[in-house]
């Protein structure tokens, strides 16, 4: 894991080999870090990433949802087919898709009356 801070709005936290259980705590604790600022955005390049588990997935919903209480929108770059795949399969997708400060109960009260 690298982190870029040069543009302090969008803050770049590169992730390369495998982000799994035993090395997802390393990365959620640079996502807090990183939060701490409430920078109106922050990135997470997979352009290195091998391999995840359901604890690194655990991470990006992570960063998403604290993202959201401190008002700073989650992007993600680089990322290979295989984790879109995984985020499609698990709703993650939608989920980053949604406007910041948009809440679950809200999201899903509009699409039961769409």
């Amino acid at each position: 894991m690298t982190v870029d801070r040069s543009d302090p709005a969008a803050p770049v936290i590169r992730v390369e080999g495998d982000l799994a259980y035993t090395t997802a705590g390393p990365l959620r604790a640079e996502v807090d870090r990183m939060l701490a600022d409430a920078p109106p955005a922050l990135v997470l390049d997979f352009t290195g990433l091998l391999f995840i588990d359901s604890t690194g997935l655990g991470v990006i919903v992570h960063a998403w949802r604290e993202g959201q209480q401190c008002g700073t929108a989650l992007r993600l770059c680089a990322v290979p087919r295989f984790l879109a795949t995984i985020l499609d399969m698990t709703g993650v997708t939608g989920l980053l898709a949604r406007p910041l400060g948009e809440s679950l109960t809200a999201a899903e009260g509009a699409a039961s009356t769409a």
